[in-house]
């Protein structure tokens, strides 16, 4: 098998963008792949990571899957994904440990991206999967991402912390008590429940 079938194998197992590692472990050296991506055969996406030229570009989506390995989406991404805003935000809001900042600065170059930097004891707190536009990613649920809207009040405009407390209240999947539990383990139990009893009419 010539290596430019080689390459297209690769790309069909993995899918859109491959690293390094796939190309060895299919047999390639390392300075071959710099090699047939410098006679532009393959395109570098970013360090380490490349696709087939001339095709469409890959979706954000599966960019952010492949690229942010440990970013997790939160506060204005969420807010649109659960549908308690209806303007998709410019940029991809993403919860990362406070280490990552390099890697979010080498993914900027590809994609829109606007970090949240949490504590690692924080950083799982109401995890759980999505799908956006059909690529499963990583999100806040629906209660740890009212509880960021009121840790990042300062960052966020007011008709958006207001939407957003106004649709999470009226949503019949809404679960108070993880929303309780969240806020206290964020220490931020009386902000919320002060708003919120007042919403809720109790």
């Amino acid at each position: 098998m010539d290596k430019l079938e080689l390459i297209k194998d690769v790309f069909d197992t993995v899918g859109a963008i491959a690293k390094t590692s796939d190309f060895i472990a299919a047999g390639l050296k390392e300075h071959t792949v710099f090699s047939l991506c410098k006679q532009g055969y393959i395109e570098r996406v970013k360090y380490g990571h490349y696709k087939l030229p001339n095709l469409n570009e890959p979706k954000e989506e599966y960019l952010l899957s492949k690229l942010l390995t440990k970013g997790i989406i939160c506060v204005e991404s969420a807010l649109f994904y659960y549908g308690y805003n209806d303007f998709a935000p410019r940029e991809w809001t993403i919860s990362v440990p406070r280490s990552y900042s390099r890697t979010v600065k080498a993914i900027r170059e590809e994609l829109p991206v606007k970090a949240y930097y949490v504590q690692n004891e924080m950083y799982h707190l109401g995890e759980t999967t999505g799908f956006f536009n059909g690529i499963e990613l990583p999100v806040y649920d629906r209660e740890r991402t009212i509880c960021d809207c009121f840790k990042y009040r300062t960052k966020l405009d007011n008709e958006t912390f207001n939407k957003a407390l106004n649709a999470y209240t009226a949503d019949d999947r809404k679960n108070l008590a993880n929303l309780s539990r969240y806020a206290k383990n964020m220490k931020l139990y009386t902000k919320v429940m002060n708003v919120m009893e007042v919403l809720l009419g109790g």
